[in-house]
């Protein structure tokens, strides 16, 4: 779990991310939770987005897929959020405490 400040780094960290994935129509299916499951473990911090046609709201596609893979939810944002986990192997990220 994310203390305030932790949040506010990683969200600093995210401004300059670019969505890696895009949740359309289709909503969230068990290809996209392995793909976010594998970016999470290669990169720590990702952003999503989701489309208008997506049959799910914002929060509750972050809420979903953060269960999922086993990570938290740093922002929601429009149409857009952030999901951290700290990598197994590629630990990049020093939170602060």
């Amino acid at each position: 779990m994310l203390n305030s400040r932790q949040r506010a780094q990683l969200r600093g960290m995210a401004n300059s991310l670019d969505a890696i994935f895009q949740i359309g129509k289709g909503g969230i299916n068990d290809s996209l939770i392995k793909s976010i499951d594998e970016a999470l473990e290669a990169r720590e911090l990702i952003k999503c987005r989701i489309l208008e046609t997506a049959p799910d709201s914002v929060r509750y596609c972050a809420d979903y897929i953060a269960e999922a893979v086993g990570a938290d939810v740093v922002q929601v944002i429009g149409m857009r959020f952030v999901l951290y986990r700290q990598s197994q192997e590629n630990k990049t990220i020093e939170l602060v405490k």
